[in-house]
């Protein structure tokens, strides 16, 4: 047993609000250097969408990830060392830069220089590329919230796995279905990206689990960009260097949440500590693709196990970590919940970013001027949701509905849980079987409630400080913070809320 211990975060969609904050701070900090225009580290989808670059989850098309051939997991990019070696100088599996868009300026001395005369002057939009004057014609996020039409969600690749009454449910004018996918680098514990780089420029950190690039030793073959099936990696045109999110490593280090962590407005984002079994990662993704899910959480070693703990200490994880993995709120929710799912499993890279699926109105449709709210009806309701169980199998359960399913069911269950503790307008003994049912007890109803409504900082982000001698402890103020969200939270000076 190689137990490695690896920062893991888990998004709750259910509470995204698509605000791009987290985007925006990400932006600001990292990616505002020439060459760099184009980077979203940190970008906000709409689904169903075709996401950015465009159509990235079209595999047939990108050929990232991995692929499971016999009793071997091979890159779809480059299957073997002739195609890799071709790839170097032409990879047609390439997102080009049309697939992102072409980053631009404005001529802004035209508004300033023009000419006197009877027309207010513009700027057009020249190519910070080649200083050409170009036709703006795509950019990040422009199918937010559907563009204003349904045209750019319906070219959504995990559509085809809908059928068309499904689809025409999600698609009905006074009832479009969408939900909001952050997405940032999931530092997968088996990256293609890493596997693919024929420079050795890629690599995860040990203590951690952080993917990053060395900058010294990429050469700008790209081969990362054509094997990550996430399209998380981008070309600095500027450089000749690839760069990718690097989990805001020098904040983790001295015990601060990364950016776009600490600006999220809805609170969507929890970070903490796994342990898992190294060993067990080739065999754990060389099963059918509907057990990646659970293959993936049996390779999760409990980390209250005094065997694991042992041998956790003997391969050097320190006692900081591991006390921070037995905190950890990733775990609650992927293994001990298993409300968290990760995005695309079939890809293969076991991604350690995971996403508790969003619940939201779940009926498909009103019923006299209302939603139906009776439990008894809940259950049976999921084949007419909005946002369709096989589309959302489709994200995060590699077409496993079952998952997505349980998953759901115990999310409704809380939601019912305290509702009759505040409103009590339901029969207990049906909210006792919708319990029931959904595998969730009074006390795991609790603290599922807990950590998903009233989590404090410390809740959502269990840190172990990597530099123990650069680390801020965090000192308690018994003074309330001040600040615009009301929340009543305790302040921390040195790290703020």
């Amino acid at each position: 047993m190689d137990v490695r211990a690896h920062v893991s975060m888990v998004f709750h969609l259910d509470k995204c609000i698509g605000c791009h904050t987290c985007s925006v701070a990400c932006k600001n900090i990292w990616t505002g250097r020439e060459g760099t225009e184009y980077m979203w580290w940190n970008n906000v989808e709409t689904k169903p969408g075709t996401g950015f670059p465009t159509q990235w989850e079209d595999q047939d098309k990108y050929k990232g990830g991995w692929e499971f051939e016999g009793e071997v997991l091979k890159l779809k990019s480059q299957k073997n060392k002739l195609q890799g070696f071709v790839n170097l100088f032409y990879n047609p599996n390439m997102p080009g830069l049309d697939d992102y868009y072409e980053p631009w300026t404005y001529k802004y001395e035209d508004l300033f220089n023009a000419p006197l005369g009877d027309d207010q002057p513009t700027a057009v939009p020249i190519s910070k590329i080649t200083g050409e004057e170009i036709s703006i014609e795509s950019g990040p996020n422009w199918d937010d919230d559907l563009g204003g039409s349904n045209l750019y969600a319906k070219n959504d690749p995990n559509l085809e796995a809908m059928t068309q009454e499904e689809r025409d449910l999600m698609f009905e004018v006074e009832n479009i279905a969408m939900m909001y996918l952050p997405r940032i680098c999931n530092h997968c514990a088996n990256p293609s990206c890493v596997a693919s780089c024929p420079s050795g420029a890629l690599y995860k950190r040990g203590e951690d689990g952080i993917v990053l690039i060395n900058q010294d030793k990429c050469r700008g073959w790209r081969a990362c960009i054509a094997a990550c099936p996430y399209k998380k990696i981008y070309y600095n045109w500027k450089t000749g260097k690839s760069e990718k999110c690097i989990l805001c490593y020098p904040r983790l280090e001295t015990g601060q949440a990364p950016a776009c962590f600490h600006s999220c407005v809805g609170r969507i984002r929890y970070m903490g500590v796994l342990l898992y079994d190294a060993d067990r990662i080739p065999d754990a993704m060389k099963v059918p693709e509907h057990s990646l899910v659970e293959s993936q959480r049996s390779i999760i070693l409990n980390p209250h196990d005094p065997k694991v703990v042992e041998a956790a200490k003997r391969n050097g994880i320190s006692d900081e970590f591991i006390d921070a993995a037995q905190n950890s709120p990733v775990y609650k929710y992927v293994v001990e919940w298993k409300l968290a799912l990760p995005l695309h499993i079939e890809y293969r890279t076991m991604p350690m970013l995971f996403y508790v699926p969003p619940l939201l109105p779940i009926q498909g449709k009103v019923e006299n001027g209302m939603y139906e709210h009776d439990p008894e009806k809940f259950f049976t309701s999921l084949d007419k949701a909005r946002l369709s169980v096989s589309y959302l199998a489709r994200l995060f359960s590699a077409n496993n509905e079952s998952i997505i399913i349980s998953a759901l069911k115990k999310m409704m269950a809380v939601r019912y849980f305290k509702r009759v503790q505040q409103v009590p307008d339901i029969d207990k003994d049906k909210v006792e079987a919708i319990m029931r049912e959904a595998n969730v007890s009074d006390e795991e109803a609790e603290a599922i409630f807990a950590m998903t409504s009233l989590p404090t900082v410390y809740d959502r982000f269990v840190l172990p400080p990597i530099q123990r001698e650069e680390a801020i402890e965090p000192k308690m103020s018994t003074e309330k913070c001040k600040g615009c969200t009301g929340c009543g939270e305790v302040q921390t000076p040195e790290r703020g809320l």
